[in-house]
C-alpha cells in the first residue's frame, strides 16, 4: 500500500510547474521537456524558459527544497535537447508541410505559426531564427514552418544552432548566477521567472520597433 502511494506521488507530476518536472525527472527532464517544445508541436505548452532558469537555480543547492542538480551535466542535456528538438520539428516541415499544423485545433498554436511566418518574412531566415527562440509558442511553429517553406537546411541547422546554445545556456547561467548571489532567491521564482520571460521578449519588440520606424521614415521620404 505504501509503495502504491508512493508511486503515485511520484507519477502525480504538474507539467506546467518547472520545479515539478525538476524534482521528478531530474537533469534527464530537462533535456526530454525542451525536446518535446522545441520538436513536437504538442510541446507548445510546454515551460521551456522557466524550467531553464529554475534547473540553473537549482544548481546552486540554495534552494529550500533541498534538490540540487549538476551544472555541467545540466548545460550539456539543455543544449543537446534543445538544439535535437529543433532540427527534428525542421525535419517534420520538411516532409509533412502544413499538415501538421492544419490538423490541430489550437488557437494559440495556430496564431504562433502566423507569428513565425512573419518573423521569416519579415527578418529574413537567420534573424527570424535566433529571436524565435526566446518567444513562447513561436519557438515551437517556427522550426516546422522554416521546413515546410523550405528553408535551406545549412541555414537553418547554423542558426537553429547558434540561437539555442545562446537560450539554453543563457537562461541556465542566469538561473545559476542569481542562485549564487541571493540566498533563497528560490522564494521569489514566479515573479523571478516572469521577469526573464519579459526580458526575452526584448529582441524581439526591439525588432519590431525597428521595422516600424523604418517603414514610417519610407513612408514620409516618399511623400517628400
Amino acid at each position: 500500500m505504501t509503495t502504491a502511494m508512493h508511486l503515485s506521488s511520484q507519477l502525480a507530476v504538474n507539467v506546467l510547474d518547472a520545479r515539478s518536472l525538476l524534482s521528478a525527472f531530474g537533469v534527464l527532464g530537462v533535456g526530454v521537456v525542451l525536446f518535446a517544445e522545441t520538436g513536437l508541436l504538442i510541446g507548445f505548452f510546454l515551460p521551456g524558459d522557466s524550467l531553464l532558469f529554475t534547473a540553473g537555480l537549482l544548481c546552486t543547492g540554495t534552494a529550500e527544497s533541498g534538490l540540487k542538480l549538476s551544472l555541467a551535466p545540466l548545460l550539456v542535456t539543455a543544449a543537446v535537447g534543445a538544439l535535437a528538438g529543433s532540427q527534428c520539428g525542421y525535419l517534420l516541415g520538411r516532409r509533412a508541410g502544413g499538415t501538421l499544423l492544419s490538423r490541430s485545433r489550437s488557437a494559440r498554436l495556430h496564431e504562433g505559426a502566423k507569428r513565425a511566418e512573419e518573423l521569416l518574412e519579415r527578418y529574413g531566415y537567420a534573424k527570424a531564427i535566433v529571436l524565435a527562440r526566446f518567444v513562447p509558442v513561436v519557438r515551437t511553429v517556427l522550426n516546422p514552418m522554416a521546413g515546410a517553406l523550405r528553408v535551406p537546411v545549412r541555414t537553418f541547422t547554423v542558426w537553429q544552432v547558434t540561437g539555442g546554445l545562446v537560450w539554453s545556456i543563457g537562461l541556465t547561467l542566469a538561473g545559476y548566477a542569481l542562485g549564487s548571489s541571493v540566498p533563497n532567491v528560490d522564494r521569489y521564482l514566479l515573479p523571478i521567472v516572469a521577469v526573464i520571460v519579459a526580458l526575452s521578449l526584448i529582441p524581439v519588440a526591439s525588432e519590431v520597433y525597428r521595422s516600424r520606424r523604418d517603414a514610417r521614415a519610407k513612408a514620409k521620404e516618399a511623400r517628400g
